[in-house]
């Protein structure tokens, strides 16, 4: 489909008239992540959360939380812009749980080749902005994108915890996978990984989970 009308105006130069062209197809081309199901349910459990909820949860935490950051000088902009672009790629490669040890055997080269088609709908100086925010988030180096993957493992573990532990118990969940997956979040936020430690203690002790 056309996305712009023969009776466009024309105010816009050819070259721009292209670059515009672009921008309004991948704008089109991202509202696929609204499809796309995670495993992590929704607070009232009445169904799984997708990956665009959990985009914009994550990033309004940033909003909420930047004061836990580990390094003060962190560029919460730039967290916000990595996790708003992190998840685009789950449009061709789908989520994959992070529990899944046979899903994340290919996690790699299936993500790589969807970021390789999805940012380079976007002119190529858009395209290489969204990719080096992704490749950052990825790389897990910055103060930025380890704020920014604290965020992004925080937000499904509150929902797992605070919806009593449903989606670990349907998946055989045991308290040391989760202690591996959410320790990273130390690098980023040491204070809500502190808070982690905690509740994946106490959801022990409540049956949540199983050690």
């Amino acid at each position: 489909m056309e996305v712009l009308p023969d009776n466009f105006n024309n105010a816009l130069a050819s070259d721009r008239k292209d670059r515009f062209r672009q921008q309004i197809e991948f704008i089109l081309e991202v509202d696929k992540l609204k499809n796309v199901l995670r495993k992590t349910i929704l607070m009232d459990r009445s169904r799984r959360e997708n990956s665009s909820e959990h985009s914009w949860h994550i990033a309004l935490m940033v909003l909420i939380l930047s004061e836990y950051a580990k390094d003060s000088e962190v560029d919460m902009f730039r967290v916000m812009k990595i996790l708003l672009v992190h998840d685009l790629i789950e449009i061709d490669a789908g989520d994959t749980y992070c529990y899944d040890d046979q899903g994340r055997k290919d996690q790699s080269q299936r993500e790589k080749i969807a970021a390789d088609r999805i940012f380079n709908l976007l002119p190529a100086d858009q395209a290489a902005a969204l990719r080096e925010l992704w490749d950052e988030f990825e790389d897990r180096k910055t103060p930025e994108s380890k704020f920014a993957n604290a965020m992004d493992r925080f937000q499904p573990f509150l929902h797992n915890y605070f919806t009593e532990g449903q989606i670990w118990q349907e998946n055989s969940i045991k308290s040391a996978q989760v202690k591996s997956r959410m320790q990273p979040m130390d690098d980023g936020a040491s204070i809500l990984w502190d808070y982690v430690s905690s509740l994946i203690a106490d959801g022990v002790k409540k049956g949540y989970l199983t050690e």
